[in-house]
Formats: C-alpha cells, sequence, structure tokens
C-alpha cells in the first residue's frame, strides 16, 4: 500500500510539473528581438526599426496613422508586452483583433479595430479601448480612475490584454483597467501603431516595444475586482460576472416588470411603448406629460452605480430623474434630482437655465455638464448615461464613458445652487434618503433601454 502511494504521489508531482512547463512553454514570441519577420506596415510611413531587441516605432510628418501589423490573425487570447513612450507628446496604441480597408483614405488603406490606447497625457487614459477608425471611444478610462494612476511616464510599461469570446480585459502594469463586452469583431491582427501628427513639429518622436508574446491555447479568463464597472454592448444583458457583483436589470426589455406610473400603482396604459428591446415614451408633440405621464421605479434607492443608454429624436427632450419623493405637491412633472437627455442643438431648453445646466447630461437646472461633442451622439442613435451616487452622497455623472460632472448631495455648495434655481422654493430638494428612479415624459420621442443598478453600501 505504501509503495503504491508513493508511487501515486511521484506520479502526481511530475503530472505537475509537466503541467506547469507546458504552461510556461505555451507562450508564442511575435518578435524574435532580431527582425521583423511576420510584421508587415500598413496606412502610414512613419519609420519601423529593430534596435538593440527592441521594436522602435519614429514619427514622421505629413502622414496618417501607421501601423505594424502581424501577419497572423488571432481570436481567443492574451497577449503580454512592455511599451515606452519617451514623452508625452505622442500617442500610440495597440491594436487587437483588426482589420484593414485598403480602400480607405484615398486609397492609402485604414485599419480599424479594437485598440489597447498608449495615452501619456494628463488625461491619462492609457489600457482604455478605443475603436480605431470606426466607432471611437468604448471604454474611455474616466470608467476606473485607479487604472488612470498605472502608467509609469519614461519607463517601460507591462501591457496585457485578454480576448475570450466577446469580452476584452485589459491591465496597465498589472492593474486591471478594462472591461468590455462587444458582439463586433471575434477574429483579427494585432498591430502597433505611431499615431500620425500632421505637418507639426514632432516628427522623429519615438515608440519602443518588446518583450512581444501570446497565449492561445489553455487560456482561462483572469480576475478583476468586483467595482470595476462593465462596458456591456449588448443590449438589456448581465454578464456573468456583474450578476455575481450586485447588478440587477431595471428593465428586461420585453416587459413593464418593474416599472408604474407616477400616478397610479399601474403601468400607463397610453403613451409608452415596449417594443425591439426599449422601453419607449411617445411624442406628444412636447406637450409634457399629456399622455403617459412619467414613471418610476417599483422601489427606492438611496446609494447606487446605474447606467443606462436613451436615444432621443431630434428635438427630443426627457430625463432620467433619482431621489423622486413624490411629495413636493407638483403638478406637472414629478421632482428629481435629473440627469438631463436633451437634443441640445434642437430643443431650445438647452439655452435656457444658467451656464448651460439644462443641456445633455447635466443636473438639470444645476450644474452644467462639462462634455464634448466628440463623445455625445447625435439624435438617433444610442448613448450611455451613468449615474453614481455613493453612501458618502458625493455624485458623478458621465455620458459615454467620460465623466462630465459630480457634487456633493447636502453640502452647502448644493444648497446654493438649489437656492438659485426653479427648485428655491422645495425644502430638502435633492437631499431625501432614498427615492424612486424615474423615466420622464416631456412629450417628445425618446427610448431607453439596458437600465442596470448596483446597489452601493
Amino acid at each position: 500500500m505504501k509503495a503504491s502511494i508513493l508511487l501515486f504521489t511521484s506520479f502526481f508531482i511530475c503530472f505537475q510539473s509537466l503541467t506547469v512547463q507546458a504552461q510556461k512553454t505555451s507562450w508564442i514570441k511575435l518578435f524574435d528581438g532580431k527582425t521583423l519577420t511576420g510584421w508587415k506596415q500598413l496606412g502610414g510611413e512613419a519609420k519601423y526599426a529593430v534596435e538593440k531587441g527592441v521594436i522602435t516605432g519614429t514619427t514622421v510628418p505629413a502622414t496618417p496613422n501607421s501601423f505594424l501589423v502581424t501577419e497572423k490573425e488571432y481570436g481567443d487570447f492574451v497577449l503580454e508586452l512592455e511599451v515606452l513612450m519617451p514623452d508625452t507628446l505622442t500617442n500610440s496604441g495597440i491594436q487587437i483583433r483588426s482589420h484593414f480597408n485598403p480602400a480607405a483614405n484615398e486609397g492609402k488603406g485604414r485599419v480599424f479595430g479594437y485598440q489597447y490606447e498608449l495615452d501619456p497625457s494628463s488625461r491619462a487614459w492609457t489600457a482604455g479601448i478605443y475603436d480605431e477608425g470606426r466607432r471611437g471611444w468604448l471604454y474611455p478610462l474616466d470608467l476606473n480612475p485607479a487604472a488612470q494612476k498605472a502608467y509609469k511616464r519614461g519607463a517601460y510599461n507591462k501591457v496585457k490584454v485578454e480576448c475570450i469570446g466577446n469580452t476584452i480585459k485589459t491591465w496597465i502594469n498589472d492593474i486591471p483597467a478594462s472591461y468590455l463586452v462587444d458582439d463586433v469583431d471575434a477574429t483579427g491582427f494585432i498591430a502597433l501603431q505611431v499615431h500620425g501628427i500632421g505637418k507639426s513639429a514632432n516628427a522623429g518622436k519615438t515608440i519602443r516595444w518588446r518583450n512581444i508574446r501570446i497565449q492561445t491555447d489553455n487560456i482561462t479568463p483572469a480576475p478583476f475586482p468586483e467595482n470595476i464597472f462593465v462596458v456591456n454592448n449588448r443590449p438589456n444583458n448581465l454578464t456573468d460576472f456583474e450578476k455575481n457583483n450586485g447588478w440587477k436589470l431595471l428593465f428586461d426589455g420585453v416587459s413593464s416588470k418593474g416599472w408604474r406610473s407616477v400616478r397610479t400603482l399601474e403601468f400607463p396604459e397610453k403613451g409608452w411603448e415596449i417594443a425591439d428591446g426599449s422601453i419607449t415614451v411617445l411624442s406628444s408633440k412636447g406637450r409634457e406629460g399629456e399622455r403617459g405621464g412619467d414613471i418610476i421605479t417599483d422601489r427606492k434607492y438611496s446609494a447606487f452605480d446605474l447606467s443606462f443608454e436613451f436615444n432621443f429624436s431630434t428635438g427630443g427632450n426627457s430625463g432620467l430623474k433619482y431621489f423622486v419623493t413624490l411629495s413636493n405637491g407638483n403638478t406637472g412633472s414629478a421632482l428629481g434630482l435629473e440627469y438631463q437627455v436633451l437634443d441640445d442643438k434642437n430643443h431650445p431648453d438647452a439655452k435656457m437655465g444658467i451656464g448651460g445646466n439644462r443641456t445633455l447630461a447635466s443636473l438639470y437646472d444645476l450644474i452644467h455638464a462639462a462634455r464634448s461633442e466628440r463623445f455625445t451622439n447625435p439624435p438617433g442613435e444610442w448613448n450611455r448615461g451613468r449615474v453614481v451616487v455613493y453612501p458618502n452622497n458625493h455624485v458623478v455623472h458621465y455620458l459615454n464613458g467620460v465623466k462630465v460632472l459630480e457634487y456633493d448631495r447636502g453640502s452647502e455648495a448644493f444648497r446654493k445652487l438649489v437656492a438659485n434655481s426653479k427648485f428655491k422654493d422645495k425644502p430638502g430638494f435633492g437631499e431625501a434618503k432614498e427615492g424612486w428612479i424615474l423615466l420622464q415624459d416631456h412629450g417628445d420621442l425618446v427610448s431607453f433601454r439596458s437600465l442596470k443598478i448596483r446597489e452601493l453600501h
């Protein structure tokens, strides 16, 4: 018996050793340290060379973005490498699951697809996810402030990307950064970008990559902290990661379950429509609340992380309100703190208020959203809003992943804002311990979907 146990133990140890060795040797080098074998250049005319075991990319003027592209394509993989950007003036990225359109850019071609951002500027979005040549930002790193501190200027930084199925996760210097769920591309090439610089004086700036390796077999998802926000581009869907970390759908995509009228305990019989995965307030030609009226969740919330998508028609006006109490005696739309949903270019309300505090993503009539048109999608396209209310009453608004405002409920500064607003005669406005979440019927066609919430403690 003892001999059998000894034999089994020896076999088990040997098996473990072989397994560990197999894991170690499953990495494939994408760069041999000497040549650019296995790579080709597409797009612009930046210079790529091998110097002392490092791929060096050098900027040149008057050329579009340049890419050193793998000749092979990859689907599921873990990619690791190190990158050095000596200054803060250059910008770069690492393409993953990407493609090439030879007819684009006046016949010079264009690379498009997912990009791991390399951003040494003060914005600090390294390890965010960008969709090069197509949709733009998918995961701005405003969504993960802790990861914004991980990049090291003037030093080699460790990059890690994990692509499994429709999920992409990134790390920078072993700090988890982005978590994206997206169904657009399942395979594609990997590429090293030298960003175009136009005719500027930034010619001759370098980017250096080394120790580039990939693993395509025996991949299992690496753990991520539970508090990292997931950009899930599958409508009305929660990943297992989100479910396990407390996220719940407020709208299931097919029914009015969880919602009711502010006027009754039932969902409105008219004025709202649920179809094609969206919950839509129908147009009554701007006559606020005339048909269906506002709708609210069937329960109240206090501290939470709330994400939602919205799509407004031309000139559309609506809003998502939180800490709604129904106790203000208002005869029109129910009162609450409001994330403004508005077509700023075509609705007159954008020019009212003070300093733009009635524009898209603003805290309505209180705080202007500092946003860029670059991160705003026009009527007919989906935008993603997000409101985070922390247990200490600190509140943050996001639009399409970018932080646009923050404030503290109940603070002296907040009360001064209320005193100068249309809510000045509403005692305790916006300071309730809990309240309903509301979708506004402002009389215009506006759709919502992917409403999800995570309660914070």
